[in-house]
């Protein structure tokens, strides 16, 4: 499964799970927002040359 179906999944499975209906629709785009947000709050633990070491120094550093 590559990361848009994944990503079509998970909003599915969070759409199913919420808990209140009506509001904000929860969609692929507001999960790559979150997902923005997250990377840029931890942009100085950012570590590596290519897309691998980066997204392990990410990794690396939430496992603490």
């Amino acid at each position: 499964m590559d990361q848009v179906d994944a990503l079509a999944v998970l909003t599915r499975q969070l759409g199913r799970r919420r808990t209140q209906r009506g509001g904000e629709r929860l969609t692929d785009n507001t999960l790559i927002r979150i997902a923005v947000d997250l990377l840029l709050d931890r942009a100085e633990q950012l570590r590596g040359n290519t897309e691998d070491e980066l997204l392990a120094s990410l990794k690396e550093s939430t496992d603490r």
